[in-house]
């Protein structure tokens, strides 16, 4: 309970506290923040090319608040992204049919593809400015996180406890009420972990991201991925060490003002809670909670939204008359053949812009790449899942762990397969392996940490009460495994399996040509393919290798992926 304290002249003292203080610092470091990242955006674009980045370490802390700030702007808008379109699908089994496919399809477009056909669009919203080159790459940095944060919160809401929808249903709470209150609160927890795992993982692809190339068209934006990318140009090992030392400190940073807070904050919402541990801390969370300034300028926005959810309480409880059986048949029937004469009609005119230069031999060739790619994605999946499941239920059944490993999982997320590319190539090189094998676990490298992440948060959900019959019971060793922990996590894991499958898929355009300085190695695959023909900027091609790729992850998704879903979601939901 808040006390308030009357103003005196003894109590002037009191108004400014520590936490306030605090929060004075963190509120001037914010826009000192924004004022260094948001340099340059309206400056011409044709400065860029006057004042290219170079290797000088000074230049790092402008370039790591440009690029945390694309990373923090992409976050937002995969957060609107996915309340909607995760919601939609969740919701709707109709639109279900179409958007759950559909982000198979968009999780398995390499970041590439989006740039090479969405470059011209955004540079065209701000011609000849730096803005138009930053809505590109923010693009391009939201298509790396928003995948992943859409799937959790769509399985969270196809797995929200029976117990709370009984409860929304007795309180008769709206659609609106029942969404903030009851799906987003339970989502919240393995929605934060995987907020963490989408800002890590875009590190990954944040190079190609700030570093454009299609055809000849080439734009370097300021930032840690273009730093990145000339050091391994100009085989710059001390370059490289200063943006591994760059990215660990921007980690760390945002962990403690971001991260961490949240999941302090999160906590109030987990489904079970144990007695007897104690809740996550964050000090950052604490000047917030405390501090007076911080209350007094976030009344008003948090007075806003308090008069948004009354007014929508306000008016939900009428019932809401359902249609015919008959009648609701006919719609879904009709909805289907909208969906497949869309889906028609865009295959068609792939097809059409693909076969004006492409042969049957090149689709053939396409598709065995394709092939060779899908045998190296299934093999490291199957490895991280050995590996990393036990260690992910392990931590997320310690608290204390969880919040130790947290900034460690974090950092290693986050690094990006690039800056491996100097020993990764010398050793190959040295040893005279062969890349076709060799360059295969750089496309792990970063999603692996999807099936960490998510089983992590699997576990740390398991009941109390489930955990208290187990010891009482005496149940362990591979029985607790089999009878309470997999089955906890199975869901958790299938999220963070399909996202890492698709993230592979994703990630081998970087892993399958590796270059460091005049030394190039070349794997045979599609991502090497895809990435050669953007290059080239051969845009038939570019479509034929990101259709094909869709095409292998559509189909590997639908035949093993879906019904694994399906099974986890009927054998082992909450309630």
């Amino acid at each position: 309970m808040r006390v308030t304290v009357p103003i005196s002249v003894g109590g002037w003292a009191r108004l400014f506290s520590r936490w306030d203080a605090l929060a004075v610092f963190l509120i001037l470091g914010l826009l000192v923040f924004l004022a260094e990242a948001s340099r340059h955006l309206f400056a011409p674009l044709a400065e860029l090319q006057r004042q290219p980045p170079s290797l000088d370490p000074a230049n790092l802390p402008e370039y790591a608040a440009r690029t945390t700030l694309r990373m923090l702007i992409a976050m937002g808008l995969s957060l609107l992204f996915t309340f909607t379109y995760a919601t939609l699908a969740a919701k709707s089994r109709a639109a279900e049919r179409l958007l759950v496919p559909l982000l198979d399809i968009l999780q398995s477009v390499p970041i590439l593809g989006f740039i090479s056909v969405t470059i011209v669009f955004f540079m065209q919203l701000a011609p000849g400015r730096v803005l138009g080159a930053e809505f590109a790459a923010i693009f391009a940095i939201f298509t790396s996180q928003a995948w992943n944060m859409a799937f959790s919160f769509y399985q969270s809401l196809r797995t929200v406890p029976t117990e709370l929808t009984e409860v929304s249903r007795n309180f008769r709470l709206g659609p609106w009420m029942n969404f903030w209150r009851v799906d987003v609160s339970f989502a919240m927890p393995q929605l934060i972990w995987n907020m963490m795992m989408s800002m890590s993982g875009s590190w990954f692809f944040v190079v190609a991201s700030e570093a454009i190339s299609v055809g000849n068209t080439t734009i370097t934006l300021p930032g840690v991925g273009s730093y990145i990318a000339l050091a391994i140009e100009r085989q710059n090992l001390t370059a490289v060490f200063y943006a591994i030392i760059t990215m660990l400190i921007v980690i760390l940073i945002y962990d403690q003002l971001l991260f961490r807070p949240l999941v302090a904050w999160a906590d109030r919402f987990r489904f079970e809670q144990e007695a007897g541990v104690l809740p996550p801390r964050s000090w950052m969370f604490d000047v917030l909670r405390r501090s007076r300034l911080v209350d007094r300028l976030t009344r008003p926005f948090a007075l806003l939204w308090r008069q948004l959810l009354l007014a929508r309480w306000r008016t939900p409880a009428r019932s809401v008359k359902r249609a015919p059986r008959k009648q609701r048949r006919w719609i879904a029937l009709l909805w289907t053949a909208i969906v497949f004469a869309l889906g028609a009609i865009a295959l068609w005119q792939v097809a059409r812009f693909v076969a004006e230069n492409i042969t049957l031999a090149d689709l053939g060739t396409t598709l065995l790449l394709g092939l060779l790619t899908l045998s190296r994605v299934v093999v490291l999946i199957a490895i991280a899942s050995a590996v990393w499941v036990p260690v992910g239920v392990w931590v997320g059944t310690r608290p204390h762990a969880a919040n130790l490993a947290q900034p460690v999982a974090q950092f290693l997320a986050a690094f990006p397969a690039n800056l491996l590319f100097p020993i990764v190539v010398s050793a190959i090189i040295a040893l005279k392996l062969d890349p076709n094998v060799w360059l295969s676990p750089l496309m792990i490298l970063g999603t692996q940490w999807y099936i960490v992440f998510n089983v992590v948060a699997g576990a740390a959900a398991i009941p109390a009460e489930l955990r208290a019959v187990g010891a009482n019971l005496r149940v362990r060793g591979w029985l607790w495994w089999r009878r309470i922990a997999l089955p906890a996590a199975f869901p958790y894991y299938v999220t963070g399996a399909i996202t890492a499958s698709g993230g592979s898929w994703n990630a081998s355009i970087v892993a399958e040509v590796a270059s460091w300085g005049n030394e190039h190695l070349r794997a045979s695959g599609l991502g090497a393919y895809i990435a050669q023909r953007t290059e080239a900027g051969d845009f038939h091609h570019i479509v034929l290798g990101i259709a094909v790729m869709s095409f292998f992850v559509v189909v590997v998704n639908r035949l093993f992926w879906r019904p694994l879903y399906g099974y986890a979601e009927r054998k082992f939901r909450l309630g």
